[in-house]
């Protein structure tokens, strides 16, 4: 380390870090002294492609697996993430639908979970401009509301999208995507090939390909190979940070400390650092997803330009959610084939998306080793499973504008790889960890950054969200932070 004390001290280098640091260091001056810990090293694009080929590299093993990363209580449950310099944007698949205004008012709605502190009208210039910065791909005409163009015209429909999009309109869309439809900001165009966990052509957006310019800043001092455990916690404020690099124990202190690890970690680290806010580590979850293949009689099902072509919002919003989870329809279009001689593109495949809500059976705390969070997750809520049994009865009717023959539905993914709560966000210490800034709510120096402070669980994918939550956090906050430590 270059000193002693920072300004900012930043933990981690994924979506929820970066495009806080994007924010922030916009508005503050040349002096500024900017410490970023990150616990894994980078890896160049074109040796993660020569991974998932299964070819040896100088970089194989310096990331360890998510799987030796913590205690798994339930060993059923995956908790996927990718460690290393840019997080998990090396193995998100790159689909950023906005969430829906009513995503963010479930309480006052459907009188179920809780609402959020910030709204769909507050978010959305920091939408655009997320959008902007990850050149993402959509179309004119959207479920959720837009002031401007997407930077990237949609990809393209297969003919069964086509199909869906005449009868229901904005209600089935070219899913908006950071997965280029035209070469741009050095990114290739999408290949369809559905390997997007890597992206063997470089088409999505990841943080390597950003050209944020963050990392290069010299403000900015990046410290590989640097997990951060705990918090030194002063009279409600933070006042140094510690973490292990080397087999060696440091402790830095910083003026505001901003926690940008997964769901998991931060609230590892807060835990460890004697947070004893009730919500701290609770309300772990995520969505539960599903395939649905639906056989067609005489319809060829070709086309489309990328992994997901479209959303369907027909099971989204509604009355039903006050009983019942809603769904986002994603239409597959990764290589697959119907195991039927001639009749090999006569099939849809979608992925059924449902929203859940926190529950007491589903959390974090620490272990043993301060290194590793203990997870205990109890399943699914049943709000979400009667959304499964509603998707189902409704299905067949929403698709009758198509020749189905048959719909087979396989069971729940163990994963979405999208960890979600563990530090929400709400109004007060007694409904929440964070405010509708990401401030914690007693150590008011401490940002919680990502998808830790989603306060419930929408059906559509949270990476854009997260972003743009760091956005409005580094805009509106930071200054009110500075004057007062």
């Amino acid at each position: 380390m270059k000193h002693t004390a920072y300004d900012l001290i930043v933990v981690g280098t994924g979506f929820a870090s970066t495009f806080f640091l994007y924010q922030y260091l916009a508005k503050r001056p040349a002096t500024e002294k900017i410490l970023v810990l990150e616990r894994g090293y980078p890896v160049p694009w074109a040796e993660r492609v020569k991974e998932k080929r299964g070819e040896e590299t100088a970089y194989t093993g310096q990331n360890p697996d998510w799987r030796s990363t913590f205690v798994n209580k339930q060993p059923r449950k995956d908790w996927m993430f990718t460690l290393g310099f840019g997080g998990s944007s090396h193995c998100w698949y790159a689909c950023t639908p906005r969430f829906l205004p009513n995503d963010f008012r479930m309480k006052t709605l459907y009188g179920v979970g809780n609402d959020w502190p910030v709204q769909y009208e507050e978010l959305d210039p920091y939408y655009e401009q997320v959008e902007d910065i990850m050149a993402v791909s959509g179309p004119a005409d959207t479920p959720f509301p837009r002031k401007k163009a997407y930077a990237q015209p949609p990809h393209l429909f297969t003919e069964v999208d086509k199909l869906l999009h005449k009868k229901y309109g904005n209600l089935y869309i070219n899913q908006p995507t950071a997965r280029a439809r035209v070469a741009m900001n050095g990114r290739n165009p999408c290949c369809a090939s559905g390997v997007c966990s890597v992206c063997p052509v470089n088409a999505k957006f990841t943080i390597d390909n950003s050209n944020m310019g963050v990392y290069e800043d010299p403000r900015v001092e990046l410290l590989t190979g640097a997990q951060v455990y705990g918090l030194e916690l002063v009279q409600d404020r933070v006042r140094k940070v510690s973490f292990r690099r080397d087999n060696h124990d440091y402790h830095v202190a910083g003026e505001v400390v901003a926690l940008g690890a997964n769901a998991l970690f931060n609230a590892n680290i807060l835990l460890n650092s004697g947070d004893t806010n009730a919500f701290t580590g609770q309300g772990l979850g995520e969505q539960l997803g599903l395939q649905a293949h639906v056989y067609l009689d005489k319809l060829e099902n070709v086309g489309g330009s990328t992994w997901v072509n479209a959303n369907g919002y027909m099971l989204y919003d509604g009355d039903h959610r006050r009983e019942a989870a809603a769904c986002l329809i994603e239409s597959s279009n990764a290589p697959f084939f119907r195991p039927e001689s001639g009749k090999w593109r006569q099939m849809a495949s979608f992925r059924m998306v449902f929203e859940d809500l926190p529950t007491p059976e589903n959390y974090v705390t620490t272990s043993d080793d301060v290194m590793q969070p203990a997870v205990f997750f109890g399943g699914p809520s049943a709000y979400a499973q009667r959304g499964i049994e509603r998707m189902k009865q409704q299905l067949p009717e929403i698709l009758s504008c198509l020749p189905v023959e048959k719909i087979i539905y396989n069971d729940p993914y163990a994963t979405e790889a999208h960890i979600l709560g563990t530090a929400r966000m709400g109004t007060s210490a007694q409904d929440s960890v964070v405010d509708k800034h990401l401030r914690h709510h007693q150590y008011r120096n401490l940002f919680v950054l990502g998808a830790s402070s989603f306060t419930t669980y929408t059906p559509a994918n949270p990476t854009l969200t997260l972003s743009a939550l760091s956005l409005l956090a580094a805009d509106q906050s930071f200054s009110s932070t500075h004057s007062a430590t």
